[in-house]
């Protein structure tokens, strides 16, 4: 029996990855989660569950789930998670702001 293709799963394209970083402690961020598919919306859930933000980039979780769990982001990514934490500031900043008016 052969699937159609509005039952295929939502994310089955979508990729995911999980950063920690400790200044204190490491060099660069590492990654602690990465997938694809279903995977992928599990690492999404469980951050969103947890208050992690999460930020939409798909190039960017292309090429950083190459990378091996437990691993710094070499230094040819540094550019693309500095941009990805400004966003992540930048919007923790501003929910705090519209938090405050309330």
């Amino acid at each position: 029996m052969s699937q159609s293709k509005s039952s295929k799963p939502k994310y089955q394209g979508s990729s995911a990855v999980a950063l920690k970083y400790n200044p204190e402690k490491d060099n660069a961020p590492i990654v602690v989660a990465s997938g694809h598919g279903l995977i992928a919306e599990k690492i999404i859930r469980i951050a969103d569950q947890n208050g992690v933000p999460v930020y939409r980039d798909d190039s960017a979780a292309a090429l950083l789930t190459m990378l091996d769990l437990g691993t710094p982001i070499p230094p040819e990514l540094y550019q693309v998670v500095a941009s990805i934490y400004a966003e992540i500031i930048k919007t923790a900043d501003e929910i705090k702001k519209n938090q405050e008016v309330l």
